[in-house]
């Protein structure tokens, strides 16, 4: 988890602390849940495939 500079990378570490709680209950288990389905639904938005440039005028 180290850059290129071989510093930590911080928000790369975050993501891990937030990922590896344990739920105290059902609802903080949801919580934590929802956490990471939205984390994967964004990591596929920046993913996406390249956009189609022949239907933008010049």
């Amino acid at each position: 988890m180290s850059d290129s500079n071989g510093f930590t990378d911080k928000n790369l570490s975050n993501v891990v602390e937030d990922l590896a709680q344990t739920p105290v209950n059902s609802h903080q288990a949801q919580q934590i849940q929802q956490d990471k389905n939205d984390r994967r639904h964004q990591d596929a938005l920046n993913h996406d495939k390249s956009t189609d440039l022949k239907h933008f005028k010049s």
